[in-house]
């Protein structure tokens, strides 16, 4: 018997009868790579509109290589061989160094040389922001892993700057475009990233609650720390920025791996983090002990200082939440564009094409956001005080609310694969674990939301902003004014407990309001109809029967990018 299937096997296809063939592949679709990961007429669209059209053909070039395949796997190969903590050296000396797959370098070099870290700090060209998060945009279709180490160098440059004489010496080489890994003296490297350490194991994100210790040494301006670190993201980074208790409080620090006669500082890394997502970049647990570092502004002023920082790496979050919706779009779009079920194509099958045009009225609207919380950015940090107020209250608010779209999105989109989308290989459940770490960074959903509430308190200048945006598409839309109107009959006397139900409606609000400026009526009246107007179910697919399917999947899934 065994003689007899080893000369079966060995005959040649057509000679084996057709009713016995059991592995042909129909039915199936083609690789999705390559394809435009910047074909998207939202992202290019806000590109243009808020101030760097300059940047649209770098952006392409990006999405091209990030579409492909080499660019593709890398991302896979990063998430499969994880990276792998090295406490001693051989001979038993502390190392703590963290060894990575070649393609996280690959990744993270590219990343760094397009200037998604701290280039556009260094660039003074208007948009230099915006380009950066439309980079971010489509390079996110990658691999989300190495995009904190490259949000977090972003991030520390205006922390930084509250310290001149630090700033001097270290900015220059976080807003490099050179990667250059490996721990050595920071000045004696191209370029360095930059980490963060703020939360403790008892407090999270109330880190005023930090118990690590920082004492000052008597005529040096140097600190000696003394503690732990709960979750220190990308712990091979050459500094990193820390909250310490200082004698006068709560203060920043900034702490090097590697001191300036070459030594190593203390940044002994107790174990690494076993996370259900983002696989590809080590978050660990550092101990610190009689570790030198240097004050960030002023003592007692640690939040105030980094506050920054945080607000900086939110609106990475809510950038890497939309790109995450496209990535997993564009991979539903083209499952569907290949995969016939009951006699016809997927995405010519009436409740699909439901499905997908919801899916893209969410993306859009995250993409719209994003790219205006990044105009925002771009013109607060150039001296406009309204963008100012608006970027402080709007990006709180898509922080919130985008990053929490992004799990039922990602698992919606998924779905649209079947039992495909549920297997590693189509790379979906990489997606779907990535999503909810969005929310999670830089505060929870809660911290958020209360976030939005503070300020409201405290700085009213933030809900004028706000409404100033909103007034801008006043009387396009019935549905949208009587929004913005019980948003502001609303706002007062908000408790804490209504504080998510507050920032749900601020958020799509706020989205409708652009899309209704910016989007084709399509777009804008589906999102109206269903996320205003009430006329939407409880899951993604409910969109009401007028709504037009063709226009909003024509825009959002091309011919070109998902061929057929």
């Amino acid at each position: 018997m065994v003689f007899l299937q080893e000369q079966s096997s060995a005959l040649p296809p057509a000679a084996v009868p057709s009713g016995h063939r059991t592995h042909d592949v129909t039915n199936q679709p083609p690789p999705s790579a390559p394809y435009d990961a910047a074909d998207d007429a939202a992202l290019l669209e806000g590109l243009r509109r808020e101030g760097a059209g300059w940047a649209a053909d770098d952006v392409r070039r990006l999405g091209l290589l990030a579409g492909g395949a080499e660019a593709q796997e890398w991302a896979e190969l990063a998430n499969r061989h994880e990276p792998v903590l090295r406490t001693h050296d051989r001979y038993g000396h502390r190392v703590d160094e963290v060894d990575f797959h070649p393609a996280w370098h690959e990744l993270t070099r590219v990343a760094v040389a397009e200037g998604l870290a701290g280039a556009p700090w260094a660039d003074d060209r208007p948009g230099a922001h915006v380009a950066r998060t439309a980079g971010g945009l489509v390079w996110g279709h990658t691999d989300a892993g190495h995009g904190c180490p490259t949000s977090m160098t972003y991030a520390a440059v205006p922390a930084l700057r509250r310290e001149p004489d630090l700033a001097k010496v270290y900015e220059p080489l976080l807003t490099s475009r050179a990667y250059d890994p490996g721990l050595r003296v920071p000045t004696g490297k191209r370029g360095l990233l930059a980490g963060m350490g703020m939360t403790e194991k008892q407090g999270g994100s109330d880190v005023r609650t930090n118990t690590t210790t920082a004492t000052p040494t008597a005529g040096t301006g140097v600190y000696l720390l003394h503690g732990h670190k709960w979750f220190t993201s990308a712990p091979m980074c050459d500094v990193f920025l820390v909250l310490a208790q200082a004698p006068d409080g709560l203060t920043c620090f900034l702490v090097p791996r590697v001191l300036p006669d070459g030594t190593r500082n203390t940044f002994r890394i107790q174990r690494l983090k076993d996370k259900l997502g983002n696989r590809s970049n080590a978050s660990s647990e550092p101990e610190f002990d009689h570790t030198v570092a240097w004050r960030v502004g002023p003592e007692g002023q640690g939040v105030k200082t980094i506050i920054e920082m945080v607000n900086c790496t939110r609106l990475d979050c809510v950038m890497m939440s939309a790109a995450l919706m496209r990535k997993t779009l564009v991979e539903a779009g083209h499952h569907a564009r290949h995969r016939s079920a009951f006699g016809a194509r997927l995405l010519d099958q009436p409740l699909m094409r439901n499905v997908l045009a919801d899916l893209a009225l969410e993306s859009e609207a995250a993409t719209t956001l994003t790219l205006r919380l990044a105009g925002a950015a771009d013109r607060a940090v150039r001296g406009d005080a309204g963008e100012r107020a608006f970027r402080r209250i709007a990006t709180a608010v898509g922080k919130y609310w985008v990053t929490k779209r992004g799990p039922a999105f990602t698992a919606e989109a998924l779905e649209c694969l079947g039992g495909n989308g549920y297997v590693e290989d189509s790379g979906m459940p990489r997606h779907y674990r990535e999503a909810p770490l969005l929310s999670i960074w830089e505060g929870s959903g809660n911290v958020n939301a209360l976030d939005v509430l503070r300020a409201l308190t405290r700085e009213p200048d933030t809900a004028h902003a706000l409404f100033v945006e909103l007034d801008l598409a006043r009387g396009a839309d019935a549905r949208l004014d009587a929004a913005v109107a019980g948003l502001r009959d609303g706002l007062a006397g908000t408790s804490q407990a209504g504080a998510r139900r507050l920032v749900e409606r601020m958020a799509l609000t706020l989205q409708a309001s652009l899309l209704v400026r910016h989007a084709p009526p399509a777009v804008a009246d589906a999102f109206c109809a269903t996320r205003l107007g009430g006329d939407w179910g409880y899951a993604f697919g409910t969109l009401p029967e007028g709504a037009d399917l063709d226009g909003i999947l024509d825009r959002a899934l091309p011919t070109g990018l998902v061929a057929g």
